[in-house]
């Protein structure tokens, strides 16, 4: 198929990548490119060349609560977009799948000649909601997680799962974990992501922790990880995929800390992948995608629950971690699971394009 692939434009799609929603865009476009696709990806200026982009702006990055940034954001981002699907109307696709965050597109998929799926990578928000609601009736839409599936279900009867995927030959499995024990973090180092209840539950199960990660909130880092700074926490810095593949492996427990209901959570499939239990809280995907063989959830934002968890996780069986990655976090399945959601698409564009039926008129039958 001839697919294009419009990237959220925040930030480049590249290594070392600043959340999950670049890593999955990053993935999936490797991934249909080697299974014969032609993709396009429509991103961000710094993007991998090795994907051969089409670059359509600088990163936009986000505002962090300043109204004039927003505002120039906003203006940057439509007009962006708006490049993009003038370049996808003109051009020679067969399929459009719409990876962004954004409610141009989505408003702008009845204009197009070919169908779009969309995937949706987070909870509803007023302009992606508004966009859906305006986007093509029959759009298909795909969801990374059954607790983000059920949050757009009111908007999006029937969304196809499609679970997040992670590359098991670069988060190999690790029988064991090194022999000087430590917890992992790693994440945008952000208050919705609570790197400081993390450090606080490693401090009371007695565990180092050792974290990595962006810091794009100066502010976060001064007031709540500044100050918890000491010699049982190592700041790796914001690690590629190999060295964080490395030091997950390692741990003898990872941490995930998420403060808004996470849609999915890849540093869990990432972890596991590695043969890594995970301790986090139950909020969001988390208890979709963990159960008790890899994985103990703590209570939202409860140090001393989530410090009780790591004790329970570090006992886990790092092998039942890693079948739990290859049995539902393979980057081939997910892959796979998006071409079939493009193959039904592209029977159903064609379907709606065939005349409507001749009716026979039966005799004897009223006018």
């Amino acid at each position: 198929m001839k697919i294009a692939l419009i990237a959220h434009l925040k930030f480049p799609i590249a290594q070392p990548y600043p959340g999950g929603l670049e890593m999955h865009t990053h993935l999936l476009a490797g991934a249909l490119k080697r299974r014969g696709h032609d993709v396009t990806l429509f991103a961000s200026e710094g993007s991998d060349p090795a994907l051969a982009p089409v670059y359509v702006c600088q990163p936009t990055g986000d505002g962090l609560g300043d109204p004039l940034r927003h505002a120039s954001i906003d203006r940057a981002e439509n007009a962006a977009y708006a490049r993009i699907m003038d370049a996808v109307r003109n051009g020679d696709f067969d399929i459009v799948h719409n990876n962004s965050l954004h409610d141009l597109p989505l408003r702008r998929s009845r204009d197009l000649a070919i169908p779009m799926v969309t995937a949706l990578h987070t909870p509803p928000f007023e302009s992606l909601e508004a966009g859906v609601r305006a986007a093509h009736a029959t759009m298909p839409f795909a969801a990374v997680s059954n607790h983000t599936a059920d949050a757009w279900r009111e908007i999006v009867a029937e969304p196809v799962v499609i679970g997040n995927g992670v590359e098991l030959s670069v988060f190999v499995y690790c029988p064991a974990p090194d022999p000087v024990p430590y917890v992992f973090w790693s994440g945008r180092i952000v208050p919705e992501k609570g790197l400081h209840l993390a450090i606080d539950a490693a401090r009371a199960a007695g565990l180092p922790l050792h974290f990595a990660g962006p810091r794009p909130n100066p502010a976060y880092w001064a007031d709540w990880i500044a100050p918890r700074l000491g010699d049982d926490l190592t700041d790796l810095g914001h690690l590629g995929h190999a060295d964080l593949a490395r030091h997950l492996g390692g741990a003898r427990a990872a941490l995930v800390t998420p403060r808004w209901e996470e849609p999915f959570g890849l540093v869990v499939a990432e972890a596991l992948a590695c043969g890594t239990p995970v301790a986090g809280f139950r909020r969001g995907a988390l208890p979709d995608i963990l159960d008790a063989s890899c994985g103990a959830l703590a209570e939202p934002d409860d140090v001393a629950s989530l410090s009780d968890a790591i004790v329970r996780a570090v006992a886990l069986d790092r092998r039942a971690c890693r079948q739990r990655a290859e049995d539902l976090f393979d980057a081939d399945a997910m892959t796979a699971g998006y071409e079939a959601l493009y193959e039904a698409a592209l029977a159903a564009h064609d379907l709606s394009r065939l005349p409507p039926p001749r009716l026979r008129r039966v005799a004897g039958a009223q006018a």
